[in-house]
């Protein structure tokens, strides 16, 4: 027996993946995905999404796709690691994305074929054309400029590119140092950790998801609390914590996760790290 049925669950509801269908909308959460929504239906251009780690900007983006899922008028085109070396590497993986045969395989015969691509989905097909970039504190100054130069291809009324960066806080200094590029970002965003009250409907949420009845408790106020405290309210630490309780309740029978038993959990976390330490002849961050 899966210790998902011994707890009466359906689904993982703790799980690290970005699902779409455990996306919490938080108050910071919900406003940035109805600006972001906004902003790619009026084609304005320049978004940028910041935040630490495992504040929750993966599931965001994943749960804005999926709102557009059903709408053919929006092409959406996805880098997830955009740790290119050159401006040749970066513009040769764009034409494959965009499925576009350049005359020549050098820089200037890319940036032409992006722009005539541009131009004829947008005022040909009628098309949106949105790339979504993640890690984007990955991208050197030199890759934004190119960002910069498609941003310029606009009609009237339009910008022909929509991009969405999703990044770590780390790009903020990259970003003061190109004012022309900065100049352009039509809506900013920065995901917080989240606050105690956020922390217990977000796990309330997940969990009723996952099938749990809806008013009955699992989790006890107070391991919650220490939940929260101890993953500094970052979402992905938390929800990290909260599958190892919810794990250690079903092997040892247990039938609800209280402050004792999260702290057993952090404890073993710890116990971990130490001997990872000791090893590895390196310093290592605590998880939660």
């Amino acid at each position: 027996m899966s210790y998902l049925a011994a707890l009466g669950l359906k689904k993982e509801p703790f799980s690290t993946s970005p699902d779409p269908t455990f996306f919490y909308r938080s108050p910071i959460h919900r406003t940035a995905l109805a600006r972001l929504e906004i902003s790619i239906r009026l084609k304005r251009g320049l978004n940028i999404v910041l935040g630490d780690i495992g504040t929750g900007k993966t599931t965001l983006a994943r749960t804005l796709l999926r709102n557009f899922h059903e709408d053919s008028d929006f092409e959406f085109y996805l880098i997830f690691d955009p740790s290119f070396q050159t401006e040749f590497q970066f513009l040769s993986m764009l034409v494959d994305l965009f499925k576009i045969r350049p005359l020549r395989q050098n820089t200037l015969h890319f940036k032409r074929a992006v722009e005539n691509f541009l131009y004829e989905k947008n005022m040909i097909e009628g098309k949106t054309i949105v790339l979504v970039i993640d890690e984007g504190q990955k991208l050197s100054t030199q890759l934004l400029e190119v960002l910069r130069v498609f941003l310029n291809y606009e009609t009237n009324d339009r910008k022909l590119l929509q991009v969405i960066l999703f990044s770590q806080l780390e790009i903020v200094p990259k970003l003061i140092s190109l004012p022309n590029f900065y100049d352009r970002i039509t809506s900013k965003h920065v995901l917080r950790p989240l606050e105690l009250e956020e922390a217990k409907e977000i796990i309330q949420y997940r969990l009723i998801q996952a099938g749990w009845p809806e008013g009955k408790m699992l989790f006890t106020p107070e391991a919650i609390e220490k939940i929260w405290k101890f993953s500094n309210g970052f979402l992905r630490k938390m929800t990290q914590l909260c599958h190892q309780c919810l794990l250690k309740t079903a092997m040892n029978e247990r039938f609800q996760v209280d402050e004792t038993l999260v702290e057993e959990v952090v404890n073993e976390e710890g116990t971990f790290l130490n001997v990872e330490r000791h090893y590895s002849g390196r310093e290592v961050t605590q998880a939660y």
